[in-house]
């Protein structure tokens, strides 16, 4: 069995295989071997437990998740690297690889397919190019998972588990706390990985909740007045949520019904208070 943490083992396998890395997939492998033992034992609770692992490298967390998990299935853009899986992880009968990309890949028909009659988390070290992406994919295709695990950029991870109505979040802080709970777990050096990347990493945890914290009955046009409100973040929100089809007028009294001062700043909004003001604008 490779050591997949060891930096000479790394060089090695990559050597062998004419691999160099890409920096457009934005892959960093980790070297440091208490890093994936750490991310496995937060996703997996048990070995009744299916996980979907995005973007697998040479292996490293996937071999950690095998150990711990009833099956693997783990989804893999670069086609360059599904050879070199298939050598790392040839002593565990339990993973699948599956060449594609996760932002295409119809998860729901995955989940069927191969975990039949098991619970399902998610665990993935994510590129920082295309984290916000991913992880909004998941939570809003309303898969049947129970809790995603990914490593994340730190900055990233602090405004992800921000509370909304505080300073460090924004619309997609709003997102996560919609579909999910999100706690940051432990933080990763840039030292841990190879190429060394510029910025710190977290891994971080969503608990995906069983109920929304509020009845939406369009939740694209829910989030779409997030996220245009969260442009304008330094402006009051007269000014940030008076767009499209609202009025003025029509905000003015909303906000005052709701008790909401109209001088108050998007970022200051509670969750309670972003769903009531759509309720009371869009709702019929």
């Amino acid at each position: 069995m490779y050591n997949l943490s060891d930096i000479n083992t790394i060089k090695s396998i990559l050597s062998k295989n004419g691999f160099s890395f890409s920096k457009a997939l934005g892959q960093n492998f980790i070297i440091d071997d208490s890093v994936c033992p750490r991310m496995a034992d937060a996703a997996v609770p048990d070995e009744e437990y299916g996980v979907i692992e995005v973007g697998p490298g040479i292996g490293v967390l996937t071999a950690e998740l095998a150990k711990r998990a009833k099956r693997v299935v783990a989804i893999e853009l670069d086609d360059r690297l599904p050879p070199i899986l298939a050598d790392t992880l040839s002593d565990f009968d339990n993973v699948k690889i599956v060449s594609g990309d996760v932002m295409k890949i119809d998860l729901h028909a995955l989940i069927k397919e191969e975990f039949s009659g098991m619970p399902v988390v998610i665990c993935a070290n994510l590129p920082y190019y295309i984290t916000s992406p991913v992880i909004m994919k998941l939570l809003e295709d309303n898969l049947p998972v129970e809790s995603i695990v990914v490593m994340v950029q730190k900055e990233a991870a602090d405004r992800l588990c921000a509370d909304v109505g505080t300073r460090d979040a924004g619309a997609v802080t709003v997102a996560v706390n919609y579909y999910a709970t999100a706690d940051e777990l432990f933080f990763v050096g840039k030292e841990c990985f190879m190429p060394s990347p510029k910025v710190d990493s977290e891994v971080i945890s969503l608990t995906l909740r069983d109920e929304r914290p509020g009845d939406i009955d369009d939740e694209a046009k829910f989030f779409n007045m997030i996220k245009t409100a969260f442009t304008k973040r330094r402006k009051t929100i007269m000014n940030s949520l008076c767009f499209g089809p609202v009025t003025k007028d029509a905000l003015g009294a909303a906000l005052d019904s709701l008790a909401i001062p109209r001088t108050a700043r998007i970022e200051e909004l509670t969750m309670e208070q972003l769903i009531s003001i759509y309720t009371s604008l869009f709702s019929n």
